[in-house]
């Protein structure tokens, strides 16, 4: 631990201390375009706390956590009329690191793309598109990743799981807006992948809750539904929903000629939404002149023979995918990004032993984190940045949900029909190969809304992966993109 959170935490008449917020602030400057932005950092733990009744009556407010943000505001700024976004990650079990310093922060991490990896021992720069020109944000890493950890005695499991997970997010968000003074101020909550499920269980519990209304909800690489993308025995629907992806990534790597991509896309959809259904429900009802066909068409859209889609029975899974459909050349390719590629050392493998889309570009991202939380925001602390937790992933609860789907909709279709004016916009990867951008569409088609809301549903695309931001040109697209969506929902 540092010198900071020890003294916080040193014994007093042989109990452990209090534990106390460890926040520290500095001052930065950044040019975007022919402004100047002067704002604030605001980097370290605070303490959530339960209040606890013993037999019926009040007995104080118990630590539970210390949870580790980071935030930015603008200085001089009118608190009422400047947004501010809260922004995490998914996993479950990852930091918020990536959108942190991917996309949205005043700082960013250079990591390369797929043609061009940036090289150890990498470097950061500033990052003019950075949404703090429109937003105020504030990055939350859930207990257990980054530096968030429980307090003494209490179990980190009671947080890994959806409810306990999305009410200690929310009361991060509650805090930090009652302390800084911003119930008036138009308030943004952004979530990436089971990010976009916490976000989405967030606009309804925060509302509930604490009476705090949202003007937008940003999802990235949006997964509301896990029917859409879990594959397993009596679950036909995510072998339908990945086919588009799988034609993107197919396009990508050669297998679809000179065809253009949206060409690929649009046969691929028409196909995932009525043949293909139609034909995995019909089962052995199928002629063999139909399953022909139909074996035909999908290893076609797909890239894989019609051997290998004959033999798993026109159900691809995704892992499997990702592994066979460059197996000749003894290559496989990236989940979260089916642009990566790399080489696998067992050519007989059925699942991937490397997925190049995270090895390729962790690295940069955690040395740029470790560098920069202590050389520029003046944090230190000597517990191990948790980026991606595969313990709390692994142990991750969804007892909420036992007997029926992993869903959200409900939750997000609830909170846009009681706060007529909160605004959705969701972001696509075409090659994102862990939650795919057709399986998210099905899920947005199904909000139970009225037809008169669905024009708060804005929608943007990019020809990248699950961190589409990767890409260079998509992640200049996607900040205006977003900016524009911050801008136009504030009601300033």
């Amino acid at each position: 631990m540092s010198d900071k959170i020890s003294e916080d935490t040193q014994e007093t008449d042989g109990k452990p201390a209090e534990p106390r917020d460890d926040v520290v602030t500095t001052h930065h400057t950044l040019s975007v375009g022919d402004r100047e932005l002067a704002y604030t950092a605001s980097t370290g733990r605070i303490v959530l706390r339960k209040e606890v009744l013993k037999d019926g009556a009040f007995d104080g407010h118990k630590p539970k956590a210390e949870v580790f943000l980071t935030s930015y505001t603008l200085d001089g700024a009118e608190p009422g009329s400047r947004p501010v976004t809260f922004a995490f990650n998914g996993g479950p079990g990852s930091s918020s690191i990536w959108l942190h310093l991917g996309l949205f922060g005043p700082r960013r991490v250079v990591s390369g793309d797929v043609d061009a990896p940036e090289p150890p021992p990498y470097r950061l720069a500033d990052n003019p598109e950075t949404l703090l020109a429109h937003s105020d944000l504030v990055f939350i890493d859930p207990v257990s990743t980054g530096y968030s950890r429980t307090v003494e005695g209490e179990k980190p499991k009671e947080f890994h799981g959806f409810t306990p997970d999305v009410e200690a997010v929310g009361e991060v968000i509650r805090l930090w807006t009652s302390r800084n003074g911003r119930w008036l101020s138009p308030k943004f909550v952004a979530g990436e992948s089971y990010g976009t499920v916490r976000a989405a269980a967030l606009a309804a519990h925060l509302q509930q809750r604490h009476g705090l209304y949202l003007n937008g909800l940003l999802l990235i690489s949006s997964v509301l539904d896990m029917s859409t993308v879990m594959f397993h025995e009596g679950n036909d629907l995510p072998y339908s929903t990945y086919v588009p992806t799988y034609a993107a990534i197919a396009h990508y790597h050669g297998k679809h000629g000179d065809r253009p991509l949206d060409e690929v896309l649009a046969e691929a959809e028409e196909f995932a939404s009525r043949d293909l259904p139609w034909a995995l429900a019909r089962g052995s009802r199928l002629s063999a002149d139909e399953r022909a066909d139909l074996v035909a068409r999908l290893a076609r859209l797909t890239g894989l023979s019609e051997s290998y889609v004959d033999r798993v029975n026109l159900r691809i899974e995704h892992v499997r995918f990702f592994t066979e459909l460059l197996r000749d050349k003894g290559l496989t390719t990236g989940r979260m990004d089916g642009r990566f590629t790399t080489w696998e050392p067992d050519g007989g493998r059925e699942h991937m032993s490397d997925d190049a889309s995270i090895s390729r570009i962790i690295g940069a991202y955690s040395a740029a984190f470790n560098h920069y939380v202590r050389t520029e925001l003046g944090y230190a602390n000597d517990l191990p940045y948790e980026i991606l937790s595969l313990d709390v992933n692994r142990e991750w609860s969804y007892s909420d949900f036992e007997g029926r789907p992993i869903s959200v909709v409900d939750d997000l279709s609830a909170a846009m029909r009681a706060n007529p004016h909160l605004k959705v916009h969701v972001a696509f990867g075409y090659y994102d190969g862990a939650t795919p951008h057709y399986a998210a569409e099905h899920v947005l088609a199904q909000l139970r809304i009225p037809d008169e809301l669905r024009d708060n549903i804005d929608t943007a695309y990019y020809p990248a992966g699950h961190m589409m931001y990767v890409h260079e040109p998509s992640r200049v697209q996607q900040s205006r993109d977003l900016a524009r969506f911050v801008v136009d929902s504030s009601n300033r």
